[in-house]
């Protein structure tokens, strides 16, 4: 038992079998599973938890931080006790020990400089936007290609000094970002045997990269707040229909091997149907597991299931799954097995399709030098927010821009909040815009805050790098958009003054950049999915990003998790009430947030949890992380795609070739 322990957090905690964990904090994390009776993945959650009140993705777990970590475990639950004690009442059970705490007031980081290893605060004002940019930034030359930004608002830009006050008398400043520790340092590679790709001497002539776009946004103008019931009902049923006769054909089974799991019977039977719960919480546990079916094979009705008899599981309220076994009592089903769901296949282009992607690389058909392989694509990928809560100076996205300029990058993907609702400033509207945008004060808008304070970095980006493709993907907790609800509308790009080099689509979006097929959403799936999945048994996927990225590919569906999280047990936000906007799904447009056709080649669904890059059933998955946390500089992925190699039979017979991205590309996590 005891071997096994220390294998599942060898599994969690190390940063590789080559370096598993040392004695002494192996000792000390099994010290605290005894204290407060947790299982190791639940001192997981707790790890990362600490680490993102610390502003930090990759602490180190050494002793040290090992101690610090159970101190943090008690003091929370001290508090915890504490809060209880003013609400206890004389029918409550007294002097029982609280059980470990889920949740945290101080999750993003309220405790900073009152714990070890927690940077101190930055010395520089930043309220009146006085700081100078430094020079010689390890990840920005100093002879940048774009032109230089101010390192915080112009000199007549001015943010709320009260709202700004109040904020960091409740958490503390955070650190300059010029002063920003380790910039530039490279967090995790995936397949760092391919090379990386290098600047060019100069920009290209014409871009390297096409967008064909593999989902119809027209349909994303859809009229938001309007959801009828009826509708949204239909949109369920419908998803269990079509995902049994899925499984009928992968499976091979006859109709009548399917029947309802709430009918009583002595026969096996197949149960397709949406895990749930009954527990008045919404939270899911084992206790609390239910099926729901379909009106059509079921009548809409919900029943128990029994998961005793199978090695191990691991459901999410909102998956569909097919079920194997039997009702005898007519109160409960109990599942003899899971059958698995068949994948979308994988994409594929034909070989002369491909060959017109590798002209383009090169730089059009009439290049002379036609035999060198060309150069490695260059795509950027980072995720908002943009700027740190305590202003709006939107450094980070600067220094990004920066990169990609100086880089001399073919595409740059941002996936929003751009102008986040949920930011202190922005909420409570205390800050003032610069004089040029003041020309007539009372027609200002959002749209004004946005074309002024986020757009020039974009404008300097292109003017550096003509040819690049920035692709944007909106939020729903982008201010500056009109669709409050996901799936989600692109924002316009003329009425915000954005350039023509920007591309603006929807939220999720399929989109091929040249072959590469990617999908693309700004919500947070992979958080609220930790928050809510319930596993037991012996797991298939033992490691948590990649069964949490797999969710999203085996159920064809950017958000497939319902009902979403409850606000109220997401990350706080550093507005006044903290609460953050949520997932806002209007149930009746679900379907446009299904995957169609083929299996994306890559998959970017930026994360509170820690960035990563990883292969899940051939998908590349990227979490590139938030290129600014509410009090420090973020994270942002860099991609290097290496052209396909075609071989000769496939270039004569014309077959389709698969793409194989997860192959041929490599993947770097990089602090700002």
């Amino acid at each position: 038992m005891g071997d096994s322990v220390e294998q599942e957090l060898n599994t969690l905690f190390a940063s590789g079998p080559a370096s598993p964990l040392e004695p002494d904090v192996l000792a000390e994390l099994q010290s605290i599973m005894r204290i407060h009776s947790i299982s190791p993945q639940e001192l997981f959650y707790k790890w990362e938890s600490y680490s993102l009140k610390l502003g930090s993705d990759d602490l180190k777990l050494d002793i040290n931080n090992a101690r610090a970590l159970k101190q943090d475990v008690q003091e929370s639950l001290e508090r915890e006790n504490r809060g209880k004690t003013h609400v206890r009442t004389v029918d409550k059970r007294v002097g029982g020990t609280p059980r470990n705490i889920q949740k945290s007031g101080d999750v993003f980081g309220m405790l900073d400089g009152l714990v070890p290893n927690t940077p101190r605060p930055g010395s520089i004002n930043r309220a009146n936007g006085t700081n100078k940019r430094r020079t010689g930034q390890c990840e920005t030359p100093s002879t940048s290609r774009v032109k230089p930004e101010p390192a915080s608002s112009p000199s007549d830009v001015k943010t709320g000094n009260n709202t700004i006050s109040q904020y960091q008398a409740q958490n503390g400043r955070s650190v300059s970002f010029n002063d920003r520790p380790n910039a530039g340092q490279t967090l995790e590679v995936l397949n760092d045997h391919l090379s990386i790709s290098e600047a060019p001497i100069a920009p290209f002539g014409e871009p390297r990269v096409k967008l064909t776009a593999n989902s119809d946004m027209k349909k994303l103008s859809y009229k938001p707040l309007a959801m009828k019931s009826s509708e949204a009902s239909e949109i369920l049923d419908d998803r269990i229909d079509e995902f049994m006769l899925l499984v009928q054909a992968h499976h091979k089974l006859d109709e009548s091997a399917f029947g309802s799991a709430a009918s009583q019977s002595i026969n096996e039977i197949v149960a397709v149907g949406r895990i749930a719960s009954d527990s008045s919480d919404g939270k899911l546990n084992t206790a609390s597991l239910v099926l729901e079916i379909s009106r059509r094979m079921g009548a809409g009705l919900r029943i128990p299931i029994k998961v005793d008899q199978i090695p191990g599981f691991q459901f999410f309220p909102g998956q569909i799954v097919a079920l194997r076994g039997i009702n005898a009592s007519g109160e409960s089903f109990t599942v003899n097995e899971i059958l698995d769901t068949p994948l979308l296949p994988v994409a594929a282009s034909t070989s002369s399709g491909l060959d017109g992607h590798l002209q383009r690389l090169r730089g059009g058909p009439d290049v002379m030098d036609d035999d060198s392989p060309p150069a490695p694509l260059n795509i950027i990928i980072g995720a908002g927010p943009y700027t740190a809560d305590d202003n709006l100076d939107f450094e980070p996205l600067h220094a990004l821009c920066s990169q990609a300029a100086d880089s001399y990058a073919d595409a740059l993907v941002l996936t929003g909040p751009f102008l986040d609702i949920d930011h202190p400033l922005v909420a409570s509207g205390d800050f003032d815009l610069p004089d040029e945008a003041l020309t007539e004060p009372d027609t200002a808008t959002i749209i004004t805050v946005f074309k002024y304070l986020v757009v020039p970095a974009f404008q300097q980006l292109v003017s550096s790098n003509p040819t690049i493709t920035i692709l944007l993907v909106p939020s729903v907790r982008d201010a500056v958009s009109n669709h409050v609800s996901w799936p989600q509308e692109p924002f316009p790009r003329k009425e915000v003054g954005l350039p023509k080099s920007v591309r603006v689509v929807g939220n999720p979006m399929t989109i091929s950049i040249n072959e590469i097929v990617t999908g693309v959403s700004s919500q947070d799936i992979l958080y609220e999915l930790r928050h809510e999945e319930v596993v037991g048994g012996k797991l298939k996927d033992p490691t948590l990003l990649a069964r949490l990225s797999k969710y999203l590919i085996e159920q064809r569906h950017f958000f497939p998790l319902l009902p979403p999280v409850d606000r109220q047990k997401l990350p706080k936000t550093g507005t006044s009430v903290g609460i953050p906007t949520g997932a806002m799904l209007d149930l009746s447009y679900l379907k446009l947030g299904e995957m169609l056709n083929v299996r994306p080649d890559m998959l970017i669904v930026p994360s509170a949890l820690p960035p990563f890059a990883k292969v899940v059933e051939s998908v590349l998955v990227i979490n590139p992380g938030y290129v600014s946390k509410r009090r420090a500089a973020g994270t942002y992925a860099k991609l290097t795609v290496h052209p396909p190699a075609l071989t000769d039979e496939e270039k004569i017979q014309g077959k389709m070739v698969a793409h194989k991205l997860f192959e041929r590309a490599r993947v770097d996590i990089i602090k700002l």
